[in-house]
């Protein structure tokens, strides 16, 4: 009988190395798809660009510079400068695109160090704030859903250029997304929203008047009807053929609130006439809307019709502190309150 002692048991290396080795594929597999992913990404934005310089834009930009892996995509596109045919455009010292690698359908677009925004024959507005960005995603579908965000943000005219409507605001917000029906997207609609949250104006302008040196703020919703025909070289050419075809806003709501002034504001539909201009009636519930009218014939600015101001101011003084229910009219390409001009109407185009 052997007395020689039994060797250990030694486990399989198999099973050690085995999890090592799936990792290690996975890790390559997933390498393999980021690349893929990031030079498809460079080869069509190439392609885009290329594209919409023979439409008559000006794009330029420094050398593309894509990171991010493992699991993000990330564009940086050093000195962007972009005008489109209409004259308006937007300029950046860097902006950065940027994506989930699992979901390259959604993406967030920011200016870290600030923009420029170019308003064709009015000239050129420097943009500063805590963040500006911009997201748009389900790229796939006919009307992908687009917001656009500025937070803390300032505005500076560049030497030069007309003035800015606003000096400051704590929060813009817009977005649009495709209209729905009974949990389904409508054909050709698009919904929009707009707020603006803590406006301060311009020194000497109508918004610093209208909200009396305090802030100014303003919510908005509406329905873009024929929103297909949006398209065309450029901004004139969106909004003619939009407006040719019938295009519409519906819907219309919003809240409008200035110093101590407040009104709801509500419009069946809204358009645009062949010059651009707003056309269309919004229902006004207001409650105090004197200081409003007033601070806007104390205006210096010459947006402002101020005997127009002057007289709503006293038609609206015999209120007093009681809602009173009001009528803003669009037409003739000025802003009309009963029988009284205000200012020009917005212009789409």
């Amino acid at each position: 009988m052997s007395n020689a002692p039994e060797k250990p048991y030694r486990h399989p290396r198999r099973g050690i190395v085995g999890p090592f080795v799936l990792v290690g594929v996975l890790l390559a597999a997933w390498t393999g798809w980021w690349f893929y992913l990031a030079q498809q990404i460079e080869t069509r934005l190439a392609a885009q660009v290329t594209t919409l310089n023979k439409d008559g834009w000006t794009i330029r930009h420094g050398e593309v510079s894509t990171t991010g892996w493992p699991f993000r995509v990330r564009v940086s596109l050093p000195q962007a400068d972009v005008l489109a045919p209409s004259g308006h455009g937007v300029a950046a010292p860097e902006l950065v695109a940027e994506a989930n690698a699992w979901n390259p359908d959604h993406w967030v677009i920011i200016a870290p160090d600030g923009l420029t925004l170019t308003r064709a024959e009015k000239g050129k507005v420097n943009v500063t704030g805590d963040a500006l960005r911009m997201s748009v995603s389900h790229l796939r579908s006919r009307f992908p859903d687009l917001r656009l965000e500025f937070v803390r943000s300032t505005f500076t005219p560049q030497p030069g250029a007309d003035p800015f409507p606003i000096a400051s605001a704590e929060h813009i917000q817009m977005e649009t997304r495709p209209h729905l029906t009974d949990g389904q997207a409508t054909t050709d609609a698009l919904d929009v929203l707009f707020n603006l949250v803590d406006a301060r104006g311009r020194k000497g302008g109508p918004v610093e008047s209208a909200a009396q040196n305090g802030k100014l703020s303003l919510a908005l919703e509406g329905t873009i009807q024929q929103a297909s025909r949006l398209k065309g070289p450029n901004a004139a050419g969106i909004f003619s053929n939009w407006t040719q075809a019938g295009g519409r806003f519906t819907g219309v709501r919003g809240e409008l609130t200035a110093g101590e002034s407040r009104a709801l504001l509500t419009s069946d539909a809204l358009s645009a006439d062949a010059a651009g201009r707003l056309r269309g009636q919004v229902a006004v519930t207001a409650e105090q809307p004197g200081p409003v009218v007033a601070g806007m014939a104390r205006a210096p600015s010459g947006e402002v019709n101020r005997a127009g101001a002057v007289g709503a101011a006293a038609a609206t003084a015999a209120s007093g502190d009681r809602p009173v229910e009001l009528t803003l009219e669009f037409r003739e390409g000025r802003t009309w309150l009963g029988l009284f001009p205000l200012a020009p109407a917005p212009k789409l185009f």
